[in-house]
């Protein structure tokens, strides 16, 4: 199988970083949506909120499993099938008329979008040569780092100008011409998808990975909303997922032909990589998740105006991806990037966690842009790392596992920060309650300054009063919130500052004109 050039080539790289792209937007887009739907649907926020969570749990189970689908029906047929899979889906999800319907097809849609991510990473290392896949992994990680954050963006839009289910229909002319270009453009391998007679399906270590990878996942999507382990249903769900993983392990490190090639993780450098991965994921993710509620919550801006706060930093820092990835492809080594690019997301953590409650958004977009810029340089050599020391063979295996270590990254990573805002937030709100004595001869000066004027205001004196503690109780859980923002984006700058040392682990492999000759070889061979 040659590796294509020219205008082929473009073709597929558009193709593959579109439909990452897409599967990416789908994971947060829906985010800004949910007040639509529930007024739509007629149902309450929380049993909404399922419609984020089925699509989680679908996309973190198939993920690992891509890399065995993919040799079971062939890598090309199974990424066609993925692809109609999600865009009939998507067309589904935006005619549903009930939440169940709506969860339903949510679900189907991150089954087929889970294929995406990780197929699209493998085309796209098939379609440059050895020596040319930093240059590959800076292609793919664009659409790594702007799909959460056109998510927020392209949804708000849609919610502030049209109705909600626009927000699923977008993907249709994309998938189609996704799907069309993919049948067109990219190359069956030779003998691929004709060995199923030799592949032994692997129903218990499949059985295994959805009960425990999915149980963890609903723990932590909502473990939040349901009081975690006062839940009998998030107890249940722990215990499911502690013994489903382990068993799940120790099983398919046992058995010839595993659904998941576990063995990989022997690879001293894939095992590292996937530590820094799922504190990319952890970082990458939380920061899209607080800073807009912080933007929405305090700040008072929609989610179109948060979107496109994010947006345009990100886009700066996207641009260095290519250039990041050419310098790797001439030999510079990835581990400056890594340490300078977690370094650079402590800095924004930190540089985010000092602005003022009255700051506007502007006061953002410096930290925003470091924030991109660390982005690009810890993504890019992360997503060449993962292969690096591995055969061909198990690329598809290394890739797998990664970007599912990602998402869990980035499913801890909100799960944590949601548990830690709540806890901050009550501390900070009751100290702040504790200073406000009514013996406070600054507090009695506001409440009679708001009484009045809210009394003359509106003529109704009677219960000025209580409209004055109102607005204070308000301006009270404000500031609390604030301080608990504030005190997230220290803890996830101090999960980065503690893992740099461990880049000491990460192997980089020296190139010469031997090591090229083999691994064209061994590429060779594989194909």
């Amino acid at each position: 199988m040659s590796t294509p050039k020219g205008f082929a080539r473009a073709i597929i790289v558009i193709t593959v970083v579109s439909a990452a792209i897409m599967e990416l937007i789908d994971t947060s887009i829906v985010n800004v949506a949910l007040t639509d739907m529930s007024g739509s649907l007629g149902v309450n926020i929380e049993d909404v909120s399922w419609v984020i969570t089925s699509y989680a749990i679908a996309n973190v189970i198939i993920i690992p499993l891509t890399g065995f689908l993919g040799e079971y029906f062939g890598r090309k047929n199974y990424y066609v099938a993925s692809m109609i899979i999600f865009t009939l889906a998507s067309y589904m999800c935006g005619q549903s008329t009930t939440l169940i319907e709506l969860i339903l097809w949510r679900f189907i849609q991150g089954v087929g979008g889970g294929a995406l991510l990780s197929t699209s990473q493998a085309i796209m290392f098939d379609a440059f040569e050895p020596h040319e896949r930093p240059m590959a992994s800076g292609l793919f990680g664009m659409g790594i780092v702007l799909g959460p954050t056109l998510g927020p963006t392209v949804g708000g839009y849609i919610i502030e100008h049209f109705n909600w289910p626009l927000i699923f229909m977008i993907n249709i002319p994309i998938g189609i011409i996704a799907t069309l270009l993919s049948i067109t453009f990219i190359e069956q391998k030779p003998n691929e998808g004709k060995r199923k007679k030799e592949i032994k399906i692997d129903y218990i270590g499949i059985v295994l990975l959805m009960a425990g990878i999915s149980c963890l996942q609903y723990v932590l999507e909502r473990g939040e909303s349901e009081d975690w382990f006062n839940s009998e249903t998030i107890r249940t769900c722990a215990v499911i997922a502690g013994i489903g993983l382990t068993s799940f392990i120790i099983y398919e490190l046992n058995i010839d032909q595993p659904a998941v090639n576990l063995r990989v993780l022997g690879n001293r450098n894939l095992a590292v990589t996937t530590v820094f991965t799922f504190v990319a994921g952890f970082g990458l993710f939380t920061s899209v998740f607080v800073y807009p509620v912080l933007a929405q919550r305090v700040l008072g801006l929609t989610a179109y105006e948060t979107g496109l706060s994010l947006l345009a930093p990100t886009l700066a820092g996207v641009v260095m991806m290519p250039v990041i990835g050419k310098m790797m492809s001439k030999g510079v080594t990835p581990l400056p990037f890594v340490i300078v690019g977690f370094s650079l997301f402590s800095v924004y953590a930190f540089l985010s966690a000092g602005v003022s409650p009255d700051v506007g958004i502007a006061a953002f977009f410096f930290p925003l842009l470091i924030r991109a810029f660390g982005i690009s340089m810890s993504q890019l050599p992360l997503i060449n790392q993962a292969v690096i020391g591995l055969k061909p063979q198990e690329y598809a295996a290394g890739i797998s596992l990664n970007n599912m270590i990602r998402q869990l990254g980035g499913a801890f990573g909100i799960a944590i920060a949601n548990n830690y805002v709540a806890g901050r937030y009550a501390l900070h709100r009751m100290n702040l309650v504790s200073n406000l004595n009514p013996s406070n001869p600054i507090v009695t000066e506001r409440v009679q300054q708001l009484t009045g004027s809210i009394g003359q205001r509106t003529g109704d004196f009677a219960t000025a009063g209580q409209k004055a503690l109102t607005i204070i109780n308000a301006t009270v859980d404000r500031q609390a919130y604030f301080l608990s923002y504030l005190d997230t984006f220290r803890l996830v700058g101090i999960f980065f500052i503690c893992v740099i040392p461990f880049v000491v682990f990460l192997r980089v492999k020296k190139k010469n004109e031997q090591d090229s000759k083999e691994m064209m070889k061994a590429a060779a061979d594989a194909h």
